[in-house]
């Protein structure tokens, strides 16, 4: 008696939930209206993100913004192979003195050990005293990189602002076809409460 109770509820859920699938579909429909706008609010990419996205878009037909964002984007290119260059230099010889310390500690007679210890430390020292200037200049280069994206994100901030508003007044979030599905999840969920 129970199966045939059961089988019959379940019946009943079914073509129920079928009759109001289309009623559902409608719901959807409805808060998916809208969605399209002529502002141009996407990603360029898959990896794009929003912001990025409405700045590009923004700036596509603006050649002096194209001018500073390809400036920008050298000149940032350009620290990075700066530093590269001279960080390749600066570590080789870190690791040359490193291992040439090692390889002295390993030498058997003790004068000519602290010998070839003071030779290695004396010519580290010297170039130590050369690279000051450069781990200034880098740290220099490193403060202007990080002040020029800086600027260069909030100039993108004051570009992209206005058009994520005209999109979000474009696209006003109403609560009635939200409330209407959670009255038709309500009736599923009551429906399924009788079920035992």
């Amino acid at each position: 008696m129970k199966k045939i109770f059961f089988i019959s509820a379940l019946t009943f859920s079914i073509i129920s939930c079928t009759e109001n699938k289309s009623q559902d579909h409608n719901i959807v429909e409805k808060a998916a209206e809208n969605t399209v706008s002529s502002i141009p609010i996407k990603r360029l990419s898959k990896t794009q993100d929003i912001f990025n996205g409405i700045y590009y878009e923004k700036i596509k037909n603006d050649q002096e913004l194209k001018k500073i964002d390809e400036k920008i984007s050298l000149m940032q290119e350009d620290a990075h192979k700066m530093q590269s260059i001279y960080n390749s230099i600066i570590f080789n010889s870190e690791d040359y003195y490193l291992i040439a310390k090692n390889q002295a500690k390993s030498i058997n007679d003790s004068v000519l050990r602290k010998e070839m210890i003071a030779l290695i430390k004396e010519s580290s020292d010297n170039y130590y005293l050369k690279i000051q200037k450069i781990k200034e200049l880098k740290h220099t280069i490193n403060r202007n990189k990080q002040s020029i994206y800086s600027l260069y994100g909030a100039f993108k901030i004051r570009k992209t602002l206005p058009e994520i508003e005209k999109y979000q007044k474009a696209h006003p979030l109403k609560t009635d076809s939200l409330n209407q599905f959670i009255n038709k999840q309500n009736q599923l969920l009551e429906e399924l409460k009788k079920l035992k």
